[in-house]
């Protein structure tokens, strides 16, 4: 077997360097300040159990600091070792030995161990209520049978050697196994706690965690408070005291709010802002390139108007792409005729059929295609268009709404609180609905993965055996450039079939204090806290 210490992803940094620029930096400036974070997030988080999660940012941004996989990443978004001190790698690449630390902790003080992350991975995969992301485990042997219910939890490939040694088994060997490990999904779970209180373990009274920080208070719709973690394995190298998540949906708020002194980070802003905003506050503003989309889900169920896929083109072809980026995202964004965001590692998309023709043209195709499924101006195609409620989503629809209309497409606007909304999708609630995936891992299977047959995220419930069979040719090929020729194929497939509606290739939007130190821009747009510190003013 190959030992190996971690896998670095291709973003690799030399890391004693930065550990020395870090000890020079912090020898010539202020003094650090043991203090609280306040960070406002775009939404309240589902749970704190990581296998109930919805799978929004706002998840990843308060779990991402409660708990440690086995694989983490560091303040520039590349992966290190987590919970994890090292692994070895079979020879054929399908069988993964981790070795534990020593000092992982609970923050009761027991250890973490490898049973924790068995209970995890087989409580991802439950078919009685498996997590959003259970497909992302789909790699590990028996996970896609387990989560069918077709077999026993207790046969998929992860299994404890010992209290400190955890073995995953792969259907085959796969390229960004780290980068999945390093996912919320991936966490452990106290299994002390849950053979004692069931269920109950991640109430807010009972939980414990093993990252940085553990909840402390939860006052819902108002913030949850965390503190932190005297047992993490690196407390001494954590310089908050603790943070508040403040779950604020109105970005507009958000920069009130911070602009009063009351937030030192902020994960959102309104776009329309961004030129004022960088012209008042400088270097506060963050705007970094992201791997994210933000598009419309067709509900492709039975009875659904979007079911039919002449409808789904029509709606498709009418929308005016660089009219949403360039006036209503004001030029911070790109316009998406994919799915997958320029700038994935090894991969260059393909691109929706009948983009590259002038919009009047465009038009004139949708309202024969409208026609063709049945809809004329007496009977014309009504629809029902559903967002979270925030300015942008808002203009974006009443623009959507607009361009649909110039087809005869009459479209009724939805809009409810975050978590509602996510919940709807996620249930098949709703007709068209606004949606958007940032980027688990820098690869395009975790794009192209969503769209799969099953999987959770795959809200429209697009269903396609040619395009499933190409996502298994492209994860059994290891040589690059042909598995990048099979995606491709897979993306050009779902794109042919107007599977949803691509609107913009996003970029991260963030307000971050002069006095928050350790804050670093990256594509993943993921900043665990345990990196950051408030310096005195």
């Amino acid at each position: 077997m190959t030992s190996l210490l971690f896998i670095p992803s291709s973003r690799l940094k030399r890391i004693l360097a930065v550990g020395c620029s870090a000890l020079l930096f912090t020898a010539l400036a202020p003094p650090l300040q043991a203090a609280t974070l306040r960070m406002a997030i775009q939404g309240e988080p589902a749970s704190l159990a990581p296998a109930k999660v919805n799978g929004t940012v706002f998840d990843n941004d308060v779990l991402g600091d409660l708990y440690e996989g086995l694989v983490t990443l560091d303040a520039s978004g590349d992966y290190i070792p987590g919970v994890a001190s090292g692994w070895q790698v079979s020879d054929d690449g399908r069988v993964y030995t981790f070795e534990l630390r020593e000092d992982a902790r609970w923050s009761d003080g027991e250890p973490v161990r490898a049973v924790d992350f068995v209970t995890a991975f087989r409580t991802a995969l439950d078919p009685k209520s498996p997590s959003v992301y259970a497909s992302l485990f789909y790699p590990i042997e028996g996970a896609q049978r387990a989560a069918r219910g077709e077999t026993a939890l207790e046969s998929i490939g992860v299994s404890a050697q010992d209290e400190r040694h955890l073995r995953i088994e792969l259907v085959q060997p796969i390229t960004y196994l780290p980068a999945l490990l390093a996912h919320i999904a991936a966490s452990p779970l106290p299994t002390h706690l849950i053979e004692r209180l069931g269920d109950d373990w991640s109430n807010i009274d009972e939980i414990v965690t093993n990252g940085a920080f553990a909840p402390r208070s939860w006052v819902s719709h108002d913030h949850l408070s965390a503190v932190k973690n005297p047992y993490f394995h690196a407390a001494e190298s954590v310089a908050l005291e603790g943070i508040d998540y403040y779950p604020i949906e109105d970005p507009a708020a958000g920069v009130q709010r911070f602009r009063a002194g009351e937030f030192d980070v902020v994960r959102s802003f309104p776009v329309g802002d961004y030129p004022r905003l960088a012209q008042q506050l400088g270097e506060e503003v963050r705007l970094s390139t992201e791997l994210g989309v933000y598009y419309y889900a067709f509900n492709q169920r039975e009875g659904q108007p979007t079911s039919d896929e002449r409808v789904r083109e029509a709606l498709s072809l009418a929308i005016d792409r660089e009219v949403i980026a360039d006036k209503i995202m004001q030029g911070t964004v790109v316009p998406a005729e994919g799915f997958v965001p320029p700038g994935v590692d090894h991969y260059r998309g393909a691109r929706m059929p009948g983009l590259d023709a002038p919009l009047d043209q465009r038009q004139a195709r949708a309202r024969a295609l409208l026609s063709d499924a049945g809809y004329s101006p007496a009977s014309p195609l009504e629809l029902r268009l559903a967002f979270n409620e925030n300015r942008a989503n808002r203009s974006i629809a009443i623009a959507a709404a607009a361009m649909w209309r110039a087809i005869g497409v009459e479209t009724e606007l939805v809009n409810t609180e975050a978590s509602v909304h996510f919940s709807n999708l996620a249930g098949g609630q709703f007709g068209i609905g606004r949606a958007s995936w940032i980027g688990d891992y820098d690869d395009a299977d975790n794009f192209l993965g969503i769209l799969k047959s099953g999987n959770a995220k795959n809200y429209g419930g697009y269903r396609d055996d040619e395009f499933d069979a190409l996502l298994e040719r492209a994860a059994a090929e290891q040589d690059q450039q042909r598995r990048a020729a099979i995606l491709q194929a897979a993306e050009a497939k779902a794109l042919g079939d107007y599977a949803l509606l691509p609107l913009y290739f996003d970029a991260s939007r963030n307000l971050v204090a002069e006095g928050v130190k350790g804050w670093q821009d990256n594509v993943l747009n993921r900043h665990l806290a345990r990196w950051l510190s408030l310096q005195a003013q």
